[in-house]
């Protein structure tokens, strides 16, 4: 059969065998141009194939992240239209109304620069370098678990052998996530609206942006003019830059808690080795397929739930100020009602490539509790005005808690309790630690009772014997009546 009627996996399985037969010099840049069948760009996979030549020769070790980059910038920029100058013109306009509108809704300050209309591919170059702090500990635990399932299935004597397969493996465990995250995230490139679209902070410090292609895709069918659908995305985007830009900790915090929830993800051992027992090098789509379904990924451990908990609590927060502020700053707008709700369910729902990210990553990037958390604020900000709320920010200490968004009435009445300047009335909290206050004061004082009966005692003989001799001898040897003789020099 000629080389030109092979279809692209005879050509991709003839890479591979020509790779692990040690033919390393002879991969042919034609024949991985002819790959496009397969959805893979041939750049990327030129490098893949580098990769796995260091990884023989011992070279490289670890996750390649830049097939990351080159795998999601592949997709980004395959249907990118770019940004016209009538798309830029109009979303400047509408930063800069949106601008005005928040400065009436919070005290937060403005962005120190302006916000931007990006491309997709612009999108994906700011925001991969949080994708990959926040994937690393899931790919380095799938390529840990790759390298110990085969050393355990080797005999004693084969464990220098096994040694320089097991880099291999890692490698190629460590690539093809990379690859597959470079994925994912080309895809988000092609659904997010604006920088805060998934939640979390993944634009660089004080950078607002929306994407033009991918908010004329989101209005069409929603028959809303798409100046009112403009200026209310600007206005989230900006509410949502500025929060981040305002309280500096708080974007540590978030990436904190998901990284919490990686570190505890363990791979599936059982799943893993049937996957490596029939896994053949030549044909990587059932290891791919696995990656992607997140079937290597098992249940989560009651400490994954648990923080999974904390940070939907706090996503919940974080998306209910912002939608507050948002629907304050766009009062004036006729269709901001529709609006809302339509960011509201798709934030709910979530698109394809957020689905494929809890997958590969195990992490659903959903507040759960956003219309509960958005109604705190809205009673915190009718309780103590704008300042007030906005000054929850300030401190993390200060932040409402999951408690609070159960029910904000405590927090509502020591909110204003201090604005009157009065002493907060004593939640549960107040009263078990004043309980316990309490009862560590009546054991001092017990103690100290203890203590100074015990010093009663060991004085009492001598000041009763003194008592009983009627009087005190002087140095010379002779008595005195206790009310002082003349000449006494003894204080009386």
């Amino acid at each position: 059969m000629a080389d030109d009627d092979r279809s692209p996996e005879e050509e991709f399985q003839e890479l591979m065998r020509r790779l692990l037969a040690g033919e390393t010099g002879a991969i042919d840049p034609e024949q991985l141009a002819r790959l496009s069948g397969m959805q893979i760009d041939p750049a990327m996979l030129q490098a893949v194939m580098s990769q796995l030549q260091g990884a023989f020769s011992g070279a490289q070790d670890g996750v390649e992240w830049s097939l990351a980059e080159r795998q999601a910038l592949h997709i980004a920029n395959q249907d990118d239209r770019g940004v016209s100058t009538g798309q830029r013109t109009d979303l400047d306009q509408a930063f800069a109304l949106a601008a005005l509108w928040l400065g009436e809704a919070t005290t937060i300050s403005d962005l120190p620069h302006p916000a931007r209309a990006v491309t997709r591919g612009a999108w994906v170059q700011a925001t991969l370098p949080v994708w990959q702090e926040l994937a690393e500990p899931v790919a380095t635990s799938i390529a840990d678990a790759l390298t110990d399932a085969l050393g355990q299935q080797a005999p004693d004597d084969m464990q220098d052998l096994i040694a320089g397969a097991g880099r291999l493996m890692r490698t190629v465990g460590g690539s093809l996530f990379a690859t597959q995250l470079g994925h994912v995230v080309g895809r988000l490139s092609t659904e997010v609206v604006g920088g805060g679209d998934v939640g979390i902070p993944v634009m660089p410090d004080g950078d607002a942006a929306i994407l033009p292609q991918n908010f004329a895709d989101f209005g069409r069918d929603l028959e809303i003019p798409d100046d009112q659908l403009a200026l209310y995305l600007a206005t989230r985007e900006l509410a949502h830059a500025r929060l981040f830009r305002h309280a500096r900790w708080l974007r540590l915090h978030v990436i904190s808690q998901v990284r919490d929830f990686a570190h505890g993800i363990r791979v599936d051992t059982d799943a893993l080795e049937d996957l490596a027992s029939r896994f053949d090098p030549s044909q990587p789509e059932e290891l791919r397929n696995a990656l992607e379904s997140g079937a290597l990924l098992p249940a989560r451990s009651e400490e994954q739930t648990a923080a999974l908990t904390r940070l939907e609590n706090l996503l919940a927060t974080i998306e209910g100020w912002v939608d507050v502020v948002t629907e304050d700053a766009t009062a004036r707008l006729p269709s901001a009602a529709r609006i809302a709700e339509a960011v509201r369910r798709r934030r709910a729902v979530g698109g394809p490539a957020e689905q494929a990210l809890g997958s590969l990553v195990g992490l659903e990037l959903r507040p759960r509790r956003m219309r509960e958390a958005a109604a705190l604020w809205r009673a915190v900000t009718d309780a103590v005005g704008v300042a007030g709320r906005d000054a929850l920010w300030d401190y993390p200490d200060l932040m409402p808690s999951a408690e609070d968004i159960d029910d904000s009435a405590a927090l509502v009445a020591r909110l204003t309790a201090q604005s009157r300047g009065e002493s907060a009335p004593a939640d549960a909290m107040d009263d078990a630690l004043a309980q316990l206050l309490a009862e560590e004061t009546g054991e001092a004082a017990s103690d100290a009772g203890s203590a100074d009966g015990g010093s009663a005692d060991a004085a009492g003989p001598s000041d009763s014997d003194s008592a009983s001799d009627g009087g005190s001898t002087s140095n010379d040897g002779s008595t005195s009546d206790d009310d002082g003789a003349p000449g006494d020099q003894r204080p009386v």
